[in-house]
């Protein structure tokens, strides 16, 4: 997918992140500390880190500044409504930036923290695709500790399957 027009992006990108958002709503508080094996992300970490990375990597990187990601401790926020309010300052902030792009600087290039010049289309198109992966972790989270969760599309694999018949 190459991304060519900034206000189809931030469409595009309100629609992945109201999906992350439905997920997050079904987290019962009491497992936030949750993580599958000892040293791994933690439920609330795997929150905290798709705001962080996103706010302090990506949207520093776009705005043509270093990456200031430190991490997705408790230290940025801790218990489930200030996480949820950190989750969501950090994600407004993160689209002030993007909606300050034109569509031509989607075409410019930024240095990612690897020091390797990426266009910035390319970099909003790995954000994406980052936030997906820590939302899929989220699922299986949720799955091993038997919480429901809402489909990703509106529809269940069995309700798919009993509709294509």
């Amino acid at each position: 997918m190459e991304i060519q027009n900034i206000k189809s992006f931030l469409d595009y990108y309100d629609k992945i992140r109201a999906r992350t958002n439905r997920l997050i709503k079904v987290i019962p508080p009491q497992h936030l500390n949750f993580a599958y094996k000892p040293g791994k992300f933690t439920i609330a970490d795997e929150i905290r880190h798709i705001a962080a990375i996103e706010r302090y990597m990506f949207a520093e990187t776009i705005a043509g500044r270093k990456s200031v990601y430190k991490g997705c401790g408790k230290e940025l926020a801790d218990g489930y409504d200030n996480i949820i309010k950190m989750f969501n300052q950090l994600h407004e902030e993160s689209l002030q930036i993007f909606s300050s792009l034109t569509n031509a600087d989607l075409n410019k290039k930024c240095i990612t923290p690897a020091n390797a010049e990426m266009e910035i289309w390319k970099w909003l198109r790995a954000m994406v695709e980052h936030e997906i992966h820590h939302r899929a972790q989220l699922y299986i989270y949720l799955n091993m500790l038997d919480v429901k969760t809402p489909p990703i599309f509106g529809l269940t694999a069995e309700e798919v399957i009993e509709k294509s018949k």
